[in-house]
């Protein structure tokens, strides 16, 4: 089973100063910032998927590259771009979350061919149009006309993209995008790619299935698929099922999840391989933008922010070489947790004594909390933030190398 991680230019930098929360005047971003595959090891993934509109952008604006950075990626190809070992392998497709809205995708065949093509990847996935509904095998309504219509539109412009890249020689293979409502219509769409000529094919739209739900599925496919078609699962990871997911056939899936847990969820910030820890938030005065308007209105003192602030990063570090107790740091935290929170929000207090306790970085065996220690599970700015979901990507490696695929 392959895991693909999907780039959003989520970059650290090896010499961020943790002491004082500063970049060093000489790193250049783009030469010297790692991926997640430089930062840790062993890679914590089999390869990267990169999407059309994060890199060009889409209907609904800009991509997450820079111009500068967009015309690197074109001129080095994605390989040499992302600087990836010689083991990963590559995806692209056309990031269709990113046009949900529209009534037909806003590329052309011939484009995404190109992008494919000039950048260099090993496989491309034919253009398609999320269809957002499930209607389960049991119920009698019928699809809504729209998905039937997005159902379509995927079909003939897989169809016409396997053509192109087939007329004209492309080195990439095509993946075929599969859509669908239900199951019987999920099989459906595996049965037509298939006829076009596709063995590799994605399923689109599942994010917000539950896993018996896609499961539900991959049985129906099962009845059509031909026994060398492999299933690619887009935006989905669930280790609990993958097992189930690849005796349907599903040999690859790509998913940020785990990463984006790391500074979006409310508690499971940090992973370990049998539970899950709150990060500790010790927010920076000058860069929270709720802190800094209850500093404007006059109810925080800005001094006593930044006194409150500092002290919390010294008993954490001092918590961390022993030199201060647990409840002596728990006692600093709530200070500044009062000034940020206000009384009427939820505290965090017992989740930080628990982590604290357990103290799970100490005993990590990646390089990440080896190095950084108790600034791995501080939730504090995009470098802290980061590294904690370059490590849950580790974690998340090792429960994926313990599955059995049999």
């Amino acid at each position: 089973m392959k895991f693909y991680f999907p780039d959003s230019q989520d970059l650290v930098s090896p010499t961020y100063d943790f002491i004082n929360d500063e970049y060093s005047p000489y790193r250049v971003r783009q030469r010297d910032d790692v991926y997640a595959h430089q930062a840790v090891t062993p890679v914590p993934y089999d390869g990267i998927l990169v999407s059309k509109a994060v890199v060009d952008g889409s209907m609904k604006g800009a991509g997450k590259y820079s111009a500068p950075q967009r015309e690197r990626f074109y001129r080095l190809g994605v390989r040499n771009f992302f600087r990836l070992p010689e083991a990963c392998s590559t995806i692209g497709d056309c990031g269709a979350f990113n046009y949900i809205d529209e009534e037909r995708p806003p590329y052309e065949v011939d484009e995404v061919l190109d992008f494919y093509g000039r950048c260099g990847f090993d496989a491309g996935i034919s253009i398609d149009h999320i269809i957002f509904g499930y209607l389960p095998e049991e119920s009698d309504s019928e699809p809504e006309a729209a998905w039937i219509n997005r159902q379509q539109i995927s079909l003939e412009l897989a169809e016409d993209f396997i053509n192109a890249a087939t007329t004209s020689g492309a080195r990439f293979e095509p993946v075929g995008a599969a859509q669908g409502w239900g199951p019987h219509s999920y099989a459906h769409s595996v049965q037509e790619l298939q006829k076009m000529g596709y063995r590799r094919i994605a399923l689109g739209g599942m994010v917000p299935l539950k896993s018996h739900e896609i499961l539900a599925c991959l049985r129906a496919i099962e009845t059509v698929r031909a026994p060398d078609t492999e299933l690619h699962l887009l935006g989905i990871n669930r280790v609990d099922s993958m097992e189930q997911f690849a005796r349907h056939g599903v040999t690859s899936f790509d998913s940020t999840s785990v990463f984006r847990q790391a500074f979006m969820d409310d508690r499971n910030n940090y992973h370990t391989a049998t539970d899950s820890y709150t990060a500790i938030r010790v927010p920076q005065v000058d860069g929270n933008p709720a802190l800094k308007r209850l500093i404007l209105s006059g109810s925080v003192s800005q001094a006593q922010a930044i006194i409150a602030e500092r002290a919390c990063l010294r008993a954490l570090r001092e918590f961390d070489s022993q030199e201060a107790s647990l409840e002596e740091v728990l006692s600093v935290l709530e200070t500044y947790e009062s000034l940020v929170l206000g009384p009427k929000k939820k505290s965090y207090l017992e989740y930080y004594e628990r982590t604290l306790s357990d103290a799970p970085w100490r005993t990590c065996p990646c390089a990440l909390c080896d190095k950084h220690g108790i600034e791995i599970v501080i939730f504090r700015g995009t470098e802290r933030n980061k590294r904690r979901g370059f490590h849950n990507l580790t974690v998340l490696e090792a429960k994926m190398r313990s599955l059995t695929f049999g």
